[in-house]
């Protein structure tokens, strides 16, 4: 199943997607006001058996897709919750070292963005960059799981995320890297939620992000440090994950810190994220 919100922006409506060629979306507004961190929490095998029934029978009402605006697929997530350096060529790439233990951050929830809306530079930045990465999207309540085995139980699904950073306010102005990922825009999600039923293997995907047509990461989740699985059960330990929220599970090497020349985005730039399965993103550059 694949989930997606579609609408302006604070007026989306929810909606289920049969196949990733289809044209048109079915409408959940009859059975959920949104996609939220409820509904998650309420799709038992059953439940989604039961809507993908409703929704062949025609049983709800049809959203075409072409020209509608298509938003994050996860609404008003409770934490966007990110693991840094988990890829072994990225660390190498920023002169890092591999770590021990998964490098844990924070961004804004309010980062959350559309697939294709615009991403902003904000005013007086001079490092911005992408990051291409798979998002884990908590279904059930993760509490002190007892090992990483644990975590298929509470992973609803997964989405592409693009974990835009502002490198010099991340690394060069002291603190934590917080102040260089919480920008507006900075984290757009989707185009869809697809559930874990369809990811047989979270660790054998293809991500790949081109900046104005040209490649710039082009990688496999079978290069993390650490897993899906073990990261999920790692942050039980620190933290409760709650249905709806947000895991970006670290990105491949390819950004721009790591690239020669440095070629930082600019307004007017597109950025174009695919990862296998999961949809697609088309994202424009503008400035706040």
């Amino acid at each position: 199943m694949r989930f997606l919100r579609v609408g302006p922006a604070g007026s989306e409506r929810p909606a289920l997607l049969l196949t990733a060629d289809a044209e048109a979306a079915h409408d959940l507004s009859a059975v959920t006001s949104d996609i939220d961190g409820a509904f998650l929490a309420s799709l038992t095998p059953e439940r989604r058996a039961e809507l993908v029934a409703r929704a062949a029978a025609g049983g709800f009402t049809l959203l075409p897709l072409a020209g509608a605006r298509v938003g994050a697929p996860v609404a008003r997530p409770g934490k966007v919750v990110c693991i840094g350096l988990n890829y072994r060529d990225h660390a190498e790439e920023t002169g890092q070292a591999i770590p021990a233990e998964p490098v844990v951050f924070m961004k804004a929830s309010d980062t959350v963005v559309g697939p294709y809306d615009e991403v902003l530079v904000p005013r007086g930045s001079a490092k911005t960059d992408w990051e291409v990465e798979l998002a884990v999207v908590i279904g059930a309540r993760a509490r002190y799981l007892a090992s990483p085995a644990d975590a298929d139980a509470v992973i609803a699904g997964y989405a592409i995320s693009n974990d835009v950073s502002e490198r010099e306010w991340q690394l060069e102005r002291g603190g934590t890297w917080d102040k260089g990922k919480s920008c507006e825009t900075f984290n757009p999600l989707g185009p869809w939620l697809v559930t874990a039923d369809e990811v047989p293997d979270p660790q054998a995907l293809g991500l790949r992000l081109r900046v104005n047509g040209e490649v710039r990461q082009h990688g496999s989740t079978a290069n993390m440090i650490f897993d899906v699985r073990h990261v999920v059960w790692y942050l039980s330990q620190f933290m409760v994950l709650e249905p709806g929220d947000i895991v970006n599970t670290g990105t491949p090497a390819g950004v721009a810190m790591g690239t020669p020349g440095q070629p930082w985005l600019q307004p007017g730039d597109v950025m174009d994220l695919e990862i296998d399965g999961l949809g697609s993103q088309k994202l424009p550059v503008g400035k706040a």
